[in-house]
């Protein structure tokens, strides 16, 4: 008996372990850099204040707490409760605007690479923003409006589940105890705040509650969602913040924080908060107006020196900027001078391609360091550039797994520079028609393209808010991201040329061997003529052949007719690419082919739309036959 004890001991110092993960605790009332892990352009100040962000343009920062905490029980797997307080405080350049905001963040990892700025909080990139794949759970403070992210105004608190269109959010405000009552907040007032995050894990229900520094934790929390976490977490969570800025400069700060699991966070103490770099005071120095005076005639000299670069810098990187851009497209302008310095000059090393439209250069933000691509594009005149401006910004909020991400713009006397995330594999022509050999598909990557580019054109014309026609499908068009996933771009950016033409006249945009027979007949585009279009990049992708095939110097043939020949004479199964690899199912080859055959069939009429097109590709539905001229679809 006397050794049942010793025996027992495992079993206690076990149980004290459990206890104690389970009950992990801190307190900062201002920071050091052994608390957080920090990235981007994240630092923390002598005084122990984080700063996420600075007055800079396009920039993220991050800030996660130095090691993960296990959120799930060891004992049983489920989910912890939680509470967690900071301050935080936003400090626009502007006190008019702010960009982006703030999120406090539970991420699986503390290394969020691949990131974009604006929009994007320095969260997700263009790809896989709503990725279930994420398990990301976020709060964000956001001050910048997007109506592609679904953001209620400028001026809101979001719960974010693996992308920024938040499934709760609602107006910064805070409720005033007695008076029963919600009081609105400016998240850009430059002023101290404190937010709770708080989730009980019996109840599934998450709060978060926001208030000035200076007010006791109201008794209502601003949002309230019943969510189960458990498919969001893993067993262990990184925890910390992060940020971003857009065109306009802000800096965010976070000045303290507390962390409690199962229990309530520890309050934070206002009074020994580090103060804001504003609100510093400096110390009285006796030698101040001395060392002036020293250099008061060097600054004089300095000045002129000075004021006489200005002149010139401004000049050289001067832009057209209306007053209607002011208060609806500030947030996605590039300033000239940064897309300048991205490109080198726009030199013709970083040139990336030429089109139609302009030059396309790659470039890199210098500060945020985010790869971009840069379409050059010459206007004659400013007659209709509003609307334009318009549309490109409307474009510029479609959100797509498939859709190449426009960034923002900017004007520039005689042009217009459309910015663009960067596809490290180039466009698709490239690869289907190299000579060199150097640059294959196989089967299963050339299929997953067709998917993808099938997916923006239904996303396109049925599945936003608003029908967009693309104008111009095309291989050029369909560029690779690193892993070979294909995403269609330069959608909307015809309509440039169509702003200020004559009403009278019709110009028929597209590229030879794309255009459906009915642009040349009516000159009106519509979702059939996108289809057509993709038709012939089916055929492309699968024979790796160009829409018009050159015989002999005097003689060319359409692909879609030598196929169709081909289909009429049983051959069409000869037809396509050999470098397609060993992976090949003639089946599924077959079905491609014919698809393309009828999405490019002479008669819109006889065409699917991109959802039954979606519905064929995924075995959905049937494939009718293509020289059936009343379609079975």
């Amino acid at each position: 008996m006397e050794s049942l004890p010793l025996l027992f001991f495992p079993f206690l110092l076990l149980l004290l372990l459990f206890s104690a993960s389970n009950s992990e605790e801190f307190v900062f009332n201002g920071f050091n850099n052994r608390d957080l892990q920090l990235d981007g352009v994240a630092e923390i100040n002598s005084n122990g204040l984080l700063i996420l962000t600075n007055a800079t343009k396009y920039q993220q920062g991050h800030a996660f707490y130095k090691t993960p905490l296990h959120f799930k029980s060891t004992a049983n797997g489920n989910l912890n409760s939680f509470s967690t307080c900071f301050a935080f405080s936003i400090v626009p350049a502007n006190p008019s605007f702010g960009g982006h905001g703030l999120a406090f963040v539970l991420s699986p990892t503390s290394s969020l690479q691949n990131t974009f700025p604006a929009e994007f909080l320095g969260l997700f990139n263009s790809s896989n923003n709503g990725n279930p794949k994420n398990h990301v759970l976020a709060v964000e403070l956001d001050t910048i409006k997007n109506p592609g992210l679904g953001d209620i105004d400028n001026n809101h608190v979001g719960i974010d589940i693996n992308g920024l269109r938040s499934v709760a959010a609602a107006p910064a405000s805070y409720y005033e105890n007695g008076i029963h009552g919600y009081k609105n907040l400016s998240l850009i007032s430059g002023e101290p705040m404190l937010v709770w995050v708080e989730y009980n894990s019996q109840e599934m229900k998450l709060n978060v509650t926001i208030s000035p520094l200076t007010v006791t934790k109201p008794s209502l929390p601003l949002l309230s969602l019943t969510t189960n976490l458990s498919s969001i977490f893993f067993d262990s969570m990184y925890m910390g913040y992060s940020s971003s800025s857009g065109s306009m400069r802000t800096s965010h700060y976070v000045l303290g924080w507390s962390f409690k699991m199962n229990g309530q966070a520890p309050a934070l103490n206002p009074d020994s908060l580090p103060n804001l770099p504003s609100k510093q005071i400096p110390k009285k120095n006796s030698g101040l107006v001395h060392k002036l005076l020293i250099t008061g005639l060097a600054f004089l000299i300095v000045a002129i020196s000075a004021i006489t670069y200005v002149t010139v810098m401004k000049i050289k990187y001067a832009e057209i900027l209306d007053d209607w851009e002011l208060y609806q497209y500030q947030h996605l302008r590039f300033s000239y001078r940064e897309l300048y310095m991205a490109t080198r000059g726009f030199s013709e090393e970083e040139l990336l391609g030429i089109g139609g439209f302009g030059r396309v250069y790659k470039g890199k933000l210098r500060i945020s360091k985010t790869e971009i691509a840069v379409k050059r594009i010459s206007h004659d005149s400013r007659q209709g550039m509003r609307e334009f401006v318009s549309e490109i910004v409307s474009t510029g909020q479609l959100s797509h797994r498939n859709l190449v991400q426009l960034l923002g713009y900017c004007r520039r006397k005689g042009e217009l520079f459309l910015v663009y995330e960067f596809m490290s594999n180039g466009s698709l022509d490239k690869f289907i028609y190299d000579e060199t050999g150097k640059k294959k598909l196989n089967w299963n990557q050339r299929l997953s393209i067709i998917k993808g580019v099938a997916s923006a054109l239904l996303y396109l014309h049925e599945e936003w808010e608003q029908v967009v026609i693309h104008r111009d499908v095309k291989a050029s068009n369909v560029l690779l991201d690193e892993e070979l996933n294909a995403k269609l771009g330069d959608f909307g950016l015809s309509r440039l040329y169509d702003h200020g033409s004559d009403p009278k006249t019709t110009r028929i945009v597209g590229t030879m061997g794309y255009i459906a027979p009915e642009l040349n007949k009516t000159g009106k585009v519509s979702t059939c003529t996108d289809v057509y279009a993709f038709g012939v990049l089916l055929l492309e992708v699968v024979c790796g052949r160009r829409s018009i095939l050159q015989e002999d110097y005097s003689n060319s043939i359409n692909l879609v007719d030598w196929l169709r020949k081909s289909l009429r004479r049983r051959t069409i199964m000869e037809s396509w690419n050999a470098e397609a690899g060993s992976d090949i199912k003639p089946e599924e080859i077959e079905l491609v082919l014919r698809l393309g055959l009828l999405c490019s069939h002479h008669s819109d009429k006889v065409r699917p739309n991109m959802r039954q097109v979606m519905q064929i590709l995924e075995g959905d539905l049937p494939m009718p036959e293509v020289s059936d001229a009343s379609s079975n679809l």
